[in-house]
């Protein structure tokens, strides 16, 4: 069942590519993607270039991927090892959602802002 499911959400990301995204298989191991993201626009990560790796398990889409990030990233919810704290790669994963959507490229990029705006807020309120 992983593998129809990794694989169908694979010819939907190449049907429907996001912007500012890419992932794919690394050799022909389906069970193992690594990502390219750009950083975000209006973000201390604007024009980066950021490399993550996706691992689906066994009984993929009924647990959520394993991702991290490769390139070094400062974040206060990404530690040292690349691994990210987000709750739909966690307690709020749900079948439903899928890499081909973008839903974890969207969140990610969403979230690499969250801290830009945070810094604007605090430096606004000095």
């Amino acid at each position: 069942m992983a593998s129809k499911r990794i694989l169908k959400e694979l010819r939907d990301l190449q049907r429907d590519p996001p912007t500012s995204c890419s992932a794919g298989p690394v050799a022909e191991d389906m069970f193992h993607w690594q990502a390219t993201i750009i950083g975000p626009n209006d973000s201390p990560y604007a024009g980066g270039v950021f490399v993550v790796t996706i691992h689906f398990p066994p009984d993929y889409p009924f647990k959520p991927p394993k991702v991290a990030f490769k390139t070094k990233v400062f974040h206060p919810n990404i530690n040292s090892n690349g691994n990210i704290c987000l709750d739909i790669l966690k307690e709020q994963w749900s079948p439903a959602l899928t890499i081909s959507k973008v839903t974890i490229f969207n969140n990610l990029q969403n979230y690499m802002k969250v801290l830009h705006t945070l810094e604007k807020i605090q430096t606004h309120t000095e």
